[in-house]
């Protein structure tokens, strides 16, 4: 149920705030005075896109707020839960459209996407707009609305995955047979292609290895003679630094023979010399292991050079050879076994239709006892609206496929969508007497009005939705069937929160809580208003609805009489 409900800065709209109850709340208000924009405004509640085009003259930002009573509706719980937000028994939606772009949704003071907000809207409410009568009057809804009264959203979901899955492999095997032909042509190019990459066969980072290994090689002779040098004038010729410091630290020790405070200078001798002796030892080691083998340098250059070739070919680093390498062994793979990879689709689309097909038959079936229960519902509420002897019929077909398209049951091929095999369409007949005629066919306005009332009121007696919005459903009829439909919706009030939006009197006097859209002048600037009035007042916009602005006894009498007051 929606408690409250408040607009801010929202086209003619400076500020309401209303709190709406149980049962049915009526709208009315005159023609232009904002009536169609509050519903544009409770639209964007139930995720609607909105344009900075509504924000009102002057403001930074439009701002909508709906407060729902949710306690103890668990699809709404798990939703949020899935979305990791608090759940309370108060459940509240904000939206916010600036100048700056910045649009933003609230759920529960959480910010969320634009699609949560509509999946919570549409388990909240079902808003019937002043244009749904065309809906109706369009086949293809058909089969939306009887699936809205169905049971069985659990198998049109699991039907939907499996459809899509089987969409998603045809079309894979489409792309595949496509590219046979261009694959078969570019086989022996990368044969080719895949031998001149494995003939080299880089390693990651081997390009940096060999420059550094080729620079020490190249400049072999270089450091032999230098490494030599080093080594004579550390350790090996007469006056070497290694003899020169065993001399100085002989003297050390004997200094400190004499005086004690040398001891220090002995120990830091001792290690000069030991490093000494460690640095010539690398020396030594390293002039050993310098390899003039000039066999090896040119063999380094000519891999070297070979992995410079293929970066230039393949994308300038050897992880590119690499990945293209991976690439086009897969492509080369592909053709090998391009026979294999089409029976193997082949044979997953063959499973994925049986298997959309058996789920497609339960949705048939389930359709068709639907559509009994349908058949009541709306012939009932029908004969309550005052069409007397209403035949209502749900035609739902299917047609055959060619071999190896749509769906499979039975052993035999039907043409399938991601709704399933199915073609409904509504039919009815009026009068006693008449053909049942397609639904679309109704020429009445009135009557079109009349059955998506029934329409909507068998779904509703069926379905969990808190709160029903009816935009003008009165559109078209008057008299005694406008206050049967009043009666229709006083009765569909008892099973849900219903706001109605109307400008007749048999409607509106059947209100539990009604309220005015009014047209203010504020500042030189006019504003819509909503405000909700007490029994002297809804007395007085009933007589108002029945004889114009000029109210007379009569028309106050007659407001009674409609409204059940004495």
């Amino acid at each position: 149920m929606l408690k409250s409900f408040e607009v801010k800065d929202y086209a003619l709209i400076n500020h309401i705030s209303v709190e709406f109850g149980s049962g049915l709340n009526i709208i009315t208000g005159e023609t232009g005075a904002g009536k169609s924009i509050l519903i544009d405004a409770m639209s964007l509640l139930l995720g609607e896109r909105a344009s900075t085009e509504v924000i009102r003259k002057g403001a930074e930002k439009s701002f909508v707020e709906g407060i729902f009573d949710v306690k103890g509706n668990k699809k709404v719980k798990s939703l949020l839960e899935e979305n990791e937000i608090d759940f309370s028994d108060e459940l509240i939606v904000r939206r916010e459209i600036s100048l700056k772009g910045a649009n933003r949704c609230f759920i529960n003071d959480t910010p969320v996407n634009l699609n949560l907000v509509k999946e919570i809207g549409n388990l909240l409410v079902d808003l019937h707009g002043q244009h749904e009568h065309q809906s109706l009057l369009c086949t293809e809804t058909h089969i939306d609305y009887l699936d809205e009264f169905g049971d069985y959203q659990d198998i049109l979901y699991e039907y939907k995955k499996v459809y899509s899955e089987l969409t998603r492999k045809e079309g894979e095997l489409r792309e595949n047979q496509l590219k046979e032909n261009s694959i078969k042509e570019k086989k022996d190019f990368y044969a080719f292609q895949i031998k001149e990459i494995d003939n080299v066969a880089p390693l990651v980072n081997e390009d940096e290895t060999l420059t550094e290994e080729l620079k020490i090689l190249e400049n072999s002779e270089k450091l032999s003679l230098l490494s030599s040098e080093v080594y004579d004038l550390l350790y090996e010729s007469e006056n070497s630094i290694h003899s020169s410091m065993a001399k100085v630290k002989s003297l050390i020790q004997k200094l400190n023979e004499i005086d004690k405070s040398f001891s220090e200078a002995v120990g830091e001798s001792e290690s000069v010399l030991a490093q000494i002796q460690d640095i010539s030892n690398f020396i030594r080691s390293y002039s050993s292991k310098i390899n003039l083998d000039q066999e090896e340098v040119e063999h380094k250059r000519d891999r070297l050079g070979a992995i410079i070739l293929l970066k230039k070919k393949y994308g300038g680093s050897i992880n590119s050879i690499i990945e293209y390498r991976k690439k086009i062994g897969e492509e080369f793979e592909l053709a090998e076994n391009f026979t294999g990879k089409i029976n193997e689709l082949l044979n997953n689309i063959y499973k994925l239709r049986k298997n959309a097909g058996n789920l497609a038959k339960i949705l048939s079936r389930k359709r068709e006892q639907a559509a009994k229960l349908v058949k009541k519902g709306i012939e009932e509420t029908l004969k309550e609206l005052g069409i007397h002897s209403p035949e209502f019929r749900t035609q739902i077909k299917n047609e055959k496929a060619d071999i190896d398209t749509g769906v499979l049951i039975d052993g035999k091929y039907f043409k399938a969508s991601s709704k399933g095999i199915d073609e409904v369409e509504f039919f009815i007949s009026t009068n006693p007497g008449e053909d049942l005629k397609p639904l679309a066919k109704v020429a009445s306005g009135g009557e079109v009005s009349r059955i998506m009332l029934a329409l909507k009121s068998t779904l509703a007696k069926n379905d969990k939705l808190p709160l029903l919005i009816f935009d003008e459903i009165d559109v078209g009829i008057s008299g005694k069937i406008a206050q049967k439909v009043g009666f229709s919706l006083k009765n569909l009030s008892g099973f849900h929160q219903i706001i109605s939006i109307t400008h007749l009197p048999q409607i509106a006097g059947q209100a539990d809580h009604h309220f005015v859209v009014e047209k203010q002048k504020q500042d030189d600037r006019v504003t819509s208003q909503l405000r909700q009035i007490n029994l002297e007042e809804r007395i007085k916009e009933v007589a108002k609805l029945m004889s114009g602005e000029e109210i007379t006894e009569a028309s106050l009498k007659g407001a009674r009489e409609l409204m059940g007051l004495k």
